[in-house]
């Protein structure tokens, strides 16, 4: 029998649990990590959105920094914000107290104060000697710049077919809404890797397999990334 814990929660229940979410869209995002020194993306259906052009609604948005520059990024936010490290639904302030997330691959929630909603999920991202490192296939470890694109709203984001890795593994209706938008739009060097990466962590037997494999066709175009 499942365990009625691990079942998720209804919009409603969440708030009442956990509070609600009045969540940043990209612009408030930079206004708000501006000034922050080190490296930041933005990453889940935001990055698809921005590789694509294709709009759809959003719950949320999606920042990441590198695991080493959790503490920098406390300072960033300085007495404005009140930064929570969430590890599986259990949450801790990440305060003086206790300045270091629950795990390295956890994720941090930001709100102004208790009374405030949430404003920004934050999944952080392991590193290795400061390179960007893929929870997925930790083997995969690059620079910042090369996980990463610049889009023409000056933001930075995660790459397409890498936003796509992780959302291959929820497989949710819009995860493949966001698979059929990004699809046709990348080259051939994305796209393999892509389905070598889903095969790899994910078996061979994922229903994207299947549907990119009745996809593949030449690209119809090299997509927005510069």
């Amino acid at each position: 029998m499942a365990d009625p814990a691990l079942a998720p929660m209804d919009d409603e229940e969440f708030n009442r649990w956990y509070g609600a979410w009045e969540p940043l869209e990209p612009p408030g995002l930079a206004e708000l990590m501006r000034g922050f020194d080190r490296s930041w993306w933005i990453v889940g259906g935001w990055a698809v959105e921005a590789f694509t052009g294709v709009a759809r609604e959003h719950e949320d948005v999606d920042l990441s920094i590198l695991a080493c520059d959790v503490p920098a990024f406390r300072e960033h936010l300085g007495t404005d914000w009140t930064p929570w490290s969430n590890h599986g639904g259990t949450l801790r302030p990440l305060s003086d107290r206790s300045p270091e997330p629950l795990s390295v691959e956890s994720q941090i929630w930001i709100r102004r104060d208790s009374r405030s909603p949430w404003v920004v999920d934050l999944p952080i991202t392991p590193d290795r000697d400061g390179l960007w490192t893929n929870k997925r296939w930790p083997e995969h470890a690059v620079p910042v710049e090369e996980a990463t694109w610049v889009a023409g709203d000056g933001l930075r984001y995660v790459r397409p077919e890498i936003a796509l890795l992780y959302k291959a593994a929820l497989d949710r209706e819009k995860d493949r809404a966001d698979l059929e938008a990004a699809w046709p739009l990348l080259d051939g060097v994305s796209r393999s890797w892509l389905r070598d990466l889903v095969d790899r962590t994910l078996g061979a037997d994922h229903p994207w397999l299947a549907l990119t494999g009745a996809w593949d066709a030449p690209a119809a175009g090299a997509g927005n990334l510069r």
